[in-house]
C-alpha cells in the first residue's frame, strides 16, 4: 500500500490540489521532498500539530525527505487564518528560542540523519527582503481581488483585516518558492485552514517556473460534532511535559468521547488499522478499553514509554482501584493557592508539614503521576478544578479535590 492510500486511509486527507498526479509522485521509485510549515507562536507545540507531524512520520516511514519549516520570519506577521482576532507579535528572541523547542519534538518523530528529513528557517530570506524589489516580483503576480475571497481572510475582515496580516499569504508562497528553488520541494501540506496559502504558493511557482507543484491538506482534530478537539480547563493541551503533563494527557485522551475513539487512534498513533478496527468494534462499556489504549499509545509517542506507563498506573488508581480497596477521596478548602506540605496534611497522608516536608524530599509523594520533590510546589484552584491524585510511597492512594 502507497502512502498516500496509508493516508487516505487513515483519514488524513483532506483536499488536493491534483490527485492523481500526487499519487502517481508519492507511489514513484524518486523520493518527493514537501514541507510543512509552523509558525512558533508559542514555545511548545499542541495536539492540532501532531496530526501533522504524523503525517510527516509516515511520508518519512515512506522514503520521501519532510523539510519543517520554521516561520521565524512570518510569525513576525502571524497567520489570519482561521482567527477573529489578531495574533500576538513576539520579539525576534522570543521567536528563536521557541523554534529550537520545536526541534526537539521533530527528533523524537523524524530521523535527521544524512539529511532525511531537514529543517529551516525562513527569517533566512524573509527579514532580509527588499521590499520593493519584493512588490514588483511576487506581489505583481496576485489579485487583490482574488486574495479577499480566501477563506483565510474571511474571519478577519468582519473585524478588521490589517495591511500586515494581508502580506501573510503572499510570504507563505515566497517559502514554498524558496524551498522549491533551494532545497528542491514539490509539495506543501498542512491543516485544512492552510487551504488558501497552499495554493497560492502552488500558483506562484507555475507563474515564476512555468512548472507543476503540489499542496494537499490534512483533517483537523476534531470531534464527531465538528469541533476543534485538545482544550482543556487549562487551555491547549501541549505537547511540552511543562506545560500539560502526561497525566493531563493521558487522561484527555482516556476521556474523549466514544465516537471520538476511531478516529483519534487512526490519527495519532501507528497501531495496525486491523487492531483498530478490533478495538472499537464494541459501542458498550468495551469502548473503554480502546481509551486506555489509545491513551497510552499516544502519551508513550509524546512523552516515552516511561511516561506512559506513570500515567496508566495513577490513572487505574484513580478511576479503578488502589490496591484491594477503593480510592480514598477527600474534600479540602483552599483559598486561591496551596502549598504541597500543607496540602499533604489536609489530605490525611502526613500529621504534619515536617513529615509531609520529608516525604517529599524522600520522594516518596507523586501527584497525577508525576514526582514532587520540591518542598515549596504550590497548586491554584484551577490544578485542583478536576480530582487530583496522589500517591505516598508504592501503595498508599488519595484523591483530592476541592
Amino acid at each position: 500500500m502507497s502512502v498516500y492510500d496509508v493516508l487516505k486511509e487513515r483519514g488524513f486527507l483532506e483536499q488536493t490540489t491534483n490527485e492523481e498526479e500526487i499519487r502517481k509522485k508519492l507511489e514513484a521509485d524518486e523520493p518527493v521532498r514537501f514541507y510543512i510549515g509552523f509558525d512558533p507562536t508559542a514555545d511548545s507545540l499542541h495536539i492540532g500539530h501532531f496530526i501533522q507531524i504524523m503525517a510527516m512520520a509516515h511520508m518519512q516511514k515512506a522514503g520521501h525527505v519532510p523539510v519543517a519549516l520554521i516561520g521565524g520570519g512570518t510569525t513576525m506577521i502571524g497567520d489570519p487564518s482561521g482567527r477573529s482576532d489578531l495574533r500576538k507579535v513576539l520579539s525576534k528572541e522570543e521567536i528563536i528560542e521557541n523554534g529550537k523547542k520545536f526541534r526537539k519534538v521533530f527528533e523524537k518523530f523524524l530521523s535527521f540523519e544524512d539529511d532525511a528529513a531537514i529543517m529551516v528557517n525562513n527569517a533566512d530570506w524573509i527579514l532580509d527582503l527588499n521590499y520593493i524589489d519584493f512588490l514588483r516580483d511576487i506581489g505583481s503576480l496576485f489579485s487583490v481581488n482574488k486574495m479577499l475571497t480566501a477563506e483565510c481572510y474571511k474571519n478577519r475582515m468582519e473585524k478588521g483585516l490589517t495591511f500586515l496580516e494581508f502580506n501573510y499569504m503572499l510570504l507563505q508562497a515566497y517559502d514554498f518558492y524558496r524551498l522549491y528553488k533551494d532545497y528542491g520541494v514539490t509539495m506543501e501540506f498542512g491543516g485544512n485552514d492552510q487551504w488558501s496559502n497552499i495554493l497560492a504558493g502552488v500558483d506562484l511557482i507555475r507563474r515564476k517556473e512555468r512548472d507543476e507543484a503540489y499542496g494537499m491538506t490534512f483533517s483537523l482534530l476534531t470531534t464527531s460534532e465538528g469541533i476543534k478537539m485538545g482544550k482543556t480547563a487549562k487551555g491547549a493541551l501541549w505537547l511540552d511535559p511543562e506545560k500539560t503533563t502526561p497525566y493531563e494527557f493521558y487522561q484527555y485522551f482516556r476521556n474523549v468521547a466514544d465516537a471520538d475513539v476511531k478516529k483519534c487512534l487512526l490519527l495519532l498513533t501507528f497501531l495496525d488499522i486491523d487492531e483498530i478496527e478490533e478495538l472499537t468494534k464494541y459501542q458498550d462499556e468495551r469502548i473503554n478499553r480502546a481509551k486506555e489504549r489509545l491513551a497510552y499509545e499516544v502519551t508513550k509517542l509524546v512523552h516515552g514509554e516511561e511516561e506512559a506507563k506513570k500515567a496508566q498506573e495513577a490513572a487505574k488508581a484513580l478511576f479503578e482501584n488502589a490496591g484491594e480497596g477503593e480510592v480514598p477521596s477527600v474534600k479540602i478548602e483552599m483559598e486561591d493557592e496551596i502549598g504541597i506540605l500543607n496540602l499533604l496534611v489536609k489530605a490525611g497522608l502526613a500529621s504534619s508539614n515536617k513529615e509531609a516536608r520529608t516525604l517529599v524530599q524522600q520522594n516518596g509523594i507523586s501527584v497525577n503521576g508525576e514526582k514532587v520533590t520540591e518542598p515549596k510546589t504550590y497548586y491554584s484552584r484551577e490544578d485542583l478544578s478536576e480530582p487530583m491524585l496522589i500517591k505516598k510511597g508504592k501503595k498508599v492512594f488519595k484523591k483530592v479535590s476541592i
